[in-house]
């Protein structure tokens, strides 16, 4: 599983070592990735990330979504990403790649 997980650009050995490791071989619910809602009456949104949950699966998959935005620019991913990240402001690209990193998870 790591040499398959290793083929993907932008992942190296180590990354998927530690992913196998830490996630594909425990019964994490929502993989160790733990969501922050915030509701307010009738509104509901995801902050992004909490704090609980694994923590070491929670910066490998943040430092995944940068490495992937750089060695994947064509992907859909990437493409959703920087449309989303138009306005360029800092504070909307950490909310996003949280969003971001999510996704290749649950495509592995």
């Amino acid at each position: 599983m790591v040499g398959q997980l290793a083929t993907i650009r932008g992942l190296g050995v180590d990354t998927a070592d530690m992913l196998v490791g830490e996630l594909f071989f425990r019964d994490i619910p929502d993989g160790g990735l733990t969501g922050s809602p915030d509701e307010s009456g009738r509104k509901r949104r995801e902050k992004g990330l909490a704090r609980a949950g694994n923590p070491r699966i929670r910066n490998a998959m943040i430092q995944l979504a940068w490495r992937f935005l750089y060695h994947q620019r064509d992907s859909e991913l990437a493409r959703w990403y920087r449309n989303r990240t138009q306005d360029g402001r800092a504070e909307i690209r950490k909310t996003m790649i949280i969003a971001l990193d999510r996704k290749p998870l649950i495509a592995l």
